[in-house]
C-alpha cells in the first residue's frame, strides 16, 4: 500500500472517430509517434509509466518509489505532455490531436497481477477518480 501518490491518465479525444479514417498502419504510426513523445517527457519526471491501452497513457508518481513531490511531478509531465502534442497531426486531415488529461492524489494498493505477463498494477479509489476525471474532462 502506498498512501499518496498522483495518477495520471490522458487519451486523444475523439480517437474512436479519427481511427475510422485511417488504415492501422497510420493508426499505430500515430500512436507511436505520440508515445514516444510522452516516453522522452518521462525522462525529466519522477514518474512511472504504468500502462497504454489503445490511447490511453497512465502514468503514477510516488509509487513505485515514494516520493514527496509527486503531485507536482506529475502535473509537471501533464504540462509537457500538452506541449508536445502539438506537432502531433492527423494525416488525413492535419489537424493536431488534442488530448484529455486526469489527475488525482491518494493512496493506492500495488501489486504484481497475472502470471503469463505480469504487470504492475495499481487499484483504489484514487486511479478510479483520475481516471473518471480524464474522461470528464474536455
Amino acid at each position: 500500500t502506498f498512501e499518496s501518490c498522483t495518477i495520471l491518465f490522458s487519451d486523444v479525444v475523439g480517437f474512436t472517430t479519427i481511427c475510422a479514417s485511417l488504415t492501422p498502419m497510420e493508426v499505430v504510426s500515430i500512436l507511436n509517434e505520440m508515445y514516444t513523445k510522452f516516453d522522452k517527457c518521462l525522462e525529466t519526471h519522477n514518474c512511472y509509466k504504468v500502462e497504454t491501452i489503445g490511447d490511453a497513457y497512465m502514468l503514477a508518481s510516488g509509487v513505485p518509489e515514494r516520493a514527496r513531490n509527486h503531485a507536482a511531478e506529475i502535473i509537471d509531465m501533464a504540462f509537457d505532455m500538452l506541449d508536445s502534442i502539438v506537432t502531433v497531426t492527423n494525416p488525413t486531415n492535419n489537424e493536431k490531436l488534442k488530448i484529455r488529461i486526469g489527475c488525482h492524489s491518494g493512496p493506492v494498493v500495488a501489486g504484481i497481477a497475472g502470471i503469463k505477463m505480469p504487470r504492475f498494477c495499481l487499484f483504489g479509489d484514487t486511479v478510479t477518480t483520475a481516471n473518471k476525471l480524464e474522461q470528464t474532462s474536455k
